[in-house]
């Protein structure tokens, strides 16, 4: 773990504001975390915090980096910074990226609380049918070998009854603009490819999806569902 004391007297700051800015960022990613419902965070974001009052260029690096320390020590959550993820189809031309504004550094929280510990104290029950339903697109998304086209993402949807055009699906609500909440917290990331039959939409699995643990969960939820429907084959 780094130790930041030695550069306060270089950064002309004191321990005591020092600690109020590392506060104050934590405060300001656990509040942007919860009320945008993990998406990704800009570092600038952070670094304004810092800059409203301080002027020294290193500044927000030892702040945000403490930060991030303590979250983990504190709240038992990774900052972790996203590696954007480059769309495999660029060899197919692609035309333009619907996340042009996610190619700044930005960073999510990941629990590192044992999984039984996170469903007893963290995870809300309530937001369990948002959990199901990223976790059926990535798969859908996975199964088609990492990206698809937006005409078969929705054939697969809809064999599930999830409708692009349901605005008032009783747990999801608007389904066009929850597959779109996925594409803002990086689970998904769309493109426009150039074909020879003209532009087409396509989505492919995003930095979120492609992390470690969260990739081995579906994968995990995958076999499942393949035992069980091999089960009730059998069983017939």
């Amino acid at each position: 773990m780094a130790n930041h004391s030695d550069d306060l007297p270089q950064l002309n700051i004191s321990m005591e504001e020092k600690d109020k800015l590392v506060a104050e960022v934590i405060r300001y990613v656990l509040f942007k975390n919860h009320q945008n419902s993990g998406s990704p965070i800009k570092r600038d974001e952070l670094s304004q915090i810092v800059t409203k009052n301080y002027r020294h260029r290193n500044l927000p690096a030892v702040v945000i980096d403490e930060a991030k320390q303590k979250l983990t020590s504190i709240f038992g959550f990774e900052m972790r910074e996203l590696q954007r993820a480059r769309p495999s189809s660029t060899n197919q031309g692609r035309v333009s990226s619907q996340q042009s504004a996610a190619d700044a550094k930005s960073y999510v929280l990941i629990s590192q609380l044992p999984a039984d510990v996170y469903r007893k104290y963290v995870e809300d029950v309530n937001s369990a049918h948002v959990t199901g339903f990223t976790f059926v697109v990535i798969s859908v998304v996975l199964l088609a070998g990492g990206k698809i086209p937006e005409e078969n993402l929705w054939h697969h949807l809809k064999k599930m009854g999830l409708f692009e055009n349901d605005e008032s699906h009783p747990a999801l609500g608007n389904i066009k603009q929850a597959l779109e909440t996925l594409v803002q917290q990086r689970y998904l990331q769309k493109d426009k490819i150039s074909g020879p039959e003209g532009n087409i939409l396509v989505y492919e699995l995003a930095e979120r999806a492609l992390d470690g643990p969260v990739n081995e969960r579906v994968k995990e939820y995958i076999s499942q569902v393949v035992k069980r429907d091999v089960a009730s084959v059998v069983i017939k």
